[in-house]
């Protein structure tokens, strides 16, 4: 196919993510880092090609993707019907459900979505995303604000100037750790039921998906995926 003969032709596998998602995709000063970070270039390595990073947004992740900005979205993309009645999805990994990232002082009011939704609560949420998708839907009696870079939400919380963050089980353990103002609510029991992370594709290239899912297969076999778990999402 025409997508899987550029790729291979130019040797050059085009990367969009948002980059703003920890522990699976962080933009720093010296490039980008994380758990789907290491997998993609594991896979570019076993297509014998290199990786082109290409920002992008929550919010325009899909229509970016779709506009052949580039090949694959990675950093964190939970697998939904919304989206793969539109592009391909990789196979899942990192079960995981809707949680509550909120200050460690507070966690005592904090057992139900009720107590979340209350017009004494502060939420911020990050545009685009199904994080924010969960806060519209389920949040309607809190006061909900938008913040456009979603790395940056959680030290928001911590000083005060919010008080929930909804996001997924891995990206809540990874700041509760690094920042003990800040605790991962409903672990136990996430607000939403198990759902896994994947890669999108775009449908153009039915060569393409092909190999892609081929490759990530030889990959997760020979423990790739499982070591990126263990490196990134312990």
């Amino acid at each position: 196919g025409p997508r899987l003969d550029r790729i291979m032709d130019t040797k050059v596998l085009r990367v969009g993510t948002p980059g703003d998602y920890r522990p699976f995709a962080i933009k720093t000063e010296s490039g980008y880092s994380g758990h789907d970070i290491d997998l993609i270039e594991q896979m570019a390595k076993e297509l014998g090609v290199k990786v082109e990073y290409v920002a992008t947004s929550w919010p325009n992740l899909m229509k970016d993707l779709q506009g052949d900005r580039f090949d694959v979205a990675v950093g964190g993309i939970t697998r939904n019907v919304t989206r793969i009645r539109q592009v391909e999805m990789l196979p899942g990994y990192a079960p995981f459900g809707k949680v509550a990232l909120v200050r460690t002082a507070d966690k005592a009011r904090y057992n139900t979505v009720a107590d979340l939704n209350q017009p004494g609560v502060r939420v911020i949420k990050n545009p685009g995303g199904t994080n924010e998708t969960f806060v519209l839907q389920n949040l309607t009696a809190a006061q909900v604000s938008t913040h456009d870079k979603n790395a940056e939400i959680p030290a928001l919380i911590a000083e005060g100037k919010g008080d929930v963050m909804i996001t997924e089980t891995y990206e809540a353990l990874h700041y509760a750790k690094a920042d003990p103002r800040l605790t991962a609510a409903f672990i136990s029991q996430p607000l939403t039921p198990t759902n896994t992370l994947g890669f999108m594709l775009p449908k153009d290239d039915a060569d393409y998906s092909r190999v892609m899912e081929f490759v990530w297969g030889l990959m997760d076999s020979r423990g790739g995926v499982k070591q990126a778990a263990d490196q990134w999402l312990k």
